[in-house]
């Protein structure tokens, strides 16, 4: 049993990551066939090794040259890290204040806004997004109310605008930032503060020198937690974005569904991929030296 329990962890990698990837590796080498399965060549081990030196002879990287020459899947790729960096900005600047207030809160209210925070999960992810709509709609709710204040003469027209998909992004990854740096921010010695304070640190100095240092890696994880995942997002630029918003997990499903062109969307699901492992390279090296600066 003790032989076993070590091992579970890459069993689990072995079955939900390693072995889907390899999947998607081989189809993104594959072409696009008029037939079913949708792609060539199929592996057929009834040929023994002249099978697999036919399907091995079928393999070819084409898809993601074409990934290079097409300027559309760069553009898809540029436009989805911009949108992604953006929105991540947006959520560090509005939950910090957020987990910093959280953790200053005497000790008997935090669990309440920890429920608080993470009550929107109670309800499912596609009536959130489409509650958007109707807020964001010509003559919608946000438009009533802009528009009965005073404020504005006419609809601003927010929806399928990519306005429209950074407010719901920053709406629906809000607790993923929160969370993190609560977590990090609630063990916090707040006498560090107060001893700043008494050497003559103002406010401003304090937090760069002090706060925000100790909570960067809360930061830092819940940046991951929402750009990662925003990186790949397909609903949000559906529902609230319009055709001029270009997102790379919209064109993989275009390519599947729409195209069924199985290899190139793989090719492109990979590039995501390679995409998204730098920002856990970069997170997992900085926490690494971190570490060794504490020892």
């Amino acid at each position: 049993m003790q032989a076993i329990v070590p091992a579970v962890p890459y069993v689990w990698l072995l079955v939900f990551f390693l072995v889907p990837f390899g999947i998607v590796l081989k189809l993104s080498l594959s072409q696009t066939a008029s037939a079913m399965p949708p792609y060539q060549p199929v592996l057929n081990l009834s040929e023994g090794l002249a099978g697999i030196a036919t399907f091995l002879a079928g393999l070819n990287i084409d898809n993601f040259l074409l990934l290079m020459e097409d300027f559309f899947y760069g553009e898809a790729v540029l436009s989805s890290v911009r949108i992604a960096a953006t929105a991540t900005a947006i959520l560090v600047v509005i939950g910090f204040p957020f987990a910093y207030a959280m953790a200053k809160a005497p000790a008997h209210r935090r669990p309440l806004l920890v429920l608080l925070v993470i009550l929107p999960f109670w309800m499912s992810f596609l009536i959130r997004v489409y509650a958007w709509i109707g807020i964001l709609r010509p003559q919608g709710l946000l438009d009533a109310v802009l528009m009965g204040a005073g404020l504005t003469s006419s609809p601003l027209g927010l929806l399928q605008t990519e306005t429209a998909v950074l407010i719901g992004l920053v709406y629906c990854y809000l607790p993923f930032m929160i969370l993190p740096l609560f977590a990090t921010l609630e063990k916090f010695d707040w006498t560090l503060l107060e001893a700043a304070e008494d050497l003559g640190a103002r406010p401003g100095r304090s937090f760069r020198k002090v706060t925000l240092p100790l909570a960067l890696p809360g930061l830092a994880a819940g940046a991951l937690l929402c750009f990662i995942p925003i990186m790949g997002e397909y609903v949000i630029p559906e529902l609230l974005g319009g055709t001029d918003t270009l997102m790379i997990g919209k064109t993989l499903s275009d390519e599947f569904f729409k195209n069924r062109d199985w290899p190139l969307a793989s090719a492109v699901a990979i590039v995501l991929l390679v995409i998204i492992i730098g920002p856990i390279i970069l997170h997992r090296s900085i926490e690494m030296r971190r570490m060794e600066q504490a020892r």
